[in-house]
């Protein structure tokens, strides 16, 4: 208790920082998640995923990062083993802040699309076995977030194939692809406003004490989809038919329907990677202020102060602006060849299981379930489609992700006990 009130600032201060260092090193790492296909598809430039993924990045971090917030800062580990040592889960937090951060800007200097939310959860369990002891973590929840692991980036690829060949049907092998995209185009649109407005509505908005039920926010999403795919079919009308590209590719001014449409899945992909990802960065820091706030007391039950919310927001725009780019390359050009309608479907089949997953507080990896939508997509043009090499080579740096993490955390939990202990 004496340590907490002694170096209360200090801790309350370098859980800032170090929360800033985690959340820019999950904007730096996951622009891929947001962009990554929208880019590589050519539907938009590297400047304008930037500015496009900050606006919805932070969106969707301040209005719909609650839930997961709460999962990694309470979930994983059981703090009540320190009750006599409030200052060692504090030393825990920083430690875990610290290592997830130091590894994504490896990961992200090095190109390697990694998941940011292995980094912080294996860093969590790293701290909790050294800390406390095996018996503090909460081994159910985290076989739990495993098991999601698995199963998100094969939801993410089931819905992209689906969608892909929904796109084949209703458009690609109709007599008149163009005019069949402008027709079925606001219908899809319909598909990205209502999935981030749901799940926003109900379960996003209660940690800004906004409480919506879930009939009256199954009307209102309604609504909201109706007026996103009115906006898409206004901005589809504008497209015009290229004759001359048609010569030499049929689907050439389908592919100019669909690049308008991106700008949808990208705003969507974003939001939805906020609303996940931020807890990753903030979700340590929360638990460091409620600590210091309290004197010590290990609360179980605490608010989620805005202001940690805007520090995540800051901290993944940031990251986005500045190394964001590096791994862009690979999830938007080296796993398949994207287009616009397939890169579509794969951010639309990636938002819509991040969005779900958010709302339900499970910390799912949009690394994963991205990979998984595009590797969809991919495969509905066969195996061949898909550059193997590259996936093994990504899920080779998911593995080692988690005990990396793990190891380092423990490192920086021991010397933080030195230095304040």
């Amino acid at each position: 208790m004496e340590i907490i009130v002694l170096y209360g600032p200090w801790f309350i201060g370098l859980a800032l920082l170090f929360g800033l260092y985690m959340t820019w090193g999950v904007g730096a790492n996951d622009l891929a998640n947001a962009m990554g296909t929208s880019v590589g598809a050519g539907a938009l430039s590297v400047k304008q995923a930037i500015v496009i993924a900050a606006l919805f990045e932070f969106a969707g971090a301040v209005l719909a990062g609650g839930s997961v917030t709460s999962t990694v800062r309470k979930g994983i580990i059981d703090p009540s083993g320190l009750e006599a040592n409030p200052e060692y889960l504090v030393y825990g937090m920083l430690a875990a802040l610290l290592a997830a951060g130091f590894w994504l800007m490896v990961a992200s200097w090095k190109g390697w699309p990694v998941s940011t939310t292995h980094s912080i959860i294996g860093a969590l369990v790293g701290f909790g076995i050294v800390g406390i002891g095996m018996e503090s973590v909460q081994w159910s929840k985290v076989g739990s977030i495993v098991a999601s692991w698995v199963v998100s980036p094969m939801v993410g690829g089931i819905l992209a194939f689906l969608f892909m060949h929904s796109v084949r049907k209703l458009i690609l092998n109709t007599e008149d692809p163009f005019e069949s995209a402008r027709k079925w185009g606001p219908y899809y649109i319909f598909l990205v406003g209502f999935v981030i407005s749901l799940v926003t509505l109900t379960k996003g908005l209660k940690h800004l004490d906004v409480n919506i039920s879930e009939s009256t926010g199954f009307l209102m999403s309604i609504g909201a989809g109706i007026v996103t795919a009115f906006v898409g079919g206004w901005l589809l009308r504008k497209a015009k038919r290229d004759l001359e590209a048609e010569k030499n590719h049929r689907f050439a001014s389908v592919e100019k329907v669909f690049a308008p449409m991106m700008i949808f899945t990208a705003c969507a992909m974003a939001f939805a990677h906020g609303s996940n990802d931020v807890a990753n960065g903030i979700g340590p820091l929360a638990a460091v202020v409620s600590i210091v706030g309290s004197g010590g007391q290990i609360m179980q039950d605490s608010g989620l102060p805005i202001w940690v919310l805007l520090v995540g927001g800051v901290g993944i725009v940031t990251g986005l602006a500045t190394m964001g780019y590096r791994v862009m390359k690979t999830i938007g050009t080296k796993i398949t060849e994207l287009t616009p309608t397939r890169g579509f479907c794969a951010e639309l089949a990636a938002a819509s299981t991040v969005v779900l997953a958010s709302g339900t507080g499970l910390p799912v990896s949009t690394t994963h379930i991205l990979v998984g939508a595009v590797m969809g997509v991919g495969l509905a043009r066969g195996i061949g489609a898909l550059d193997l090499k590259m996936i093994g080579k990504i899920v080779t740096s998911w593995i080692v992700t988690l005990p990396i993490a793990g190891i380092v955390a423990a490192v920086f939990f021991f010397i933080l006990r030195f230095i304040f202990g």
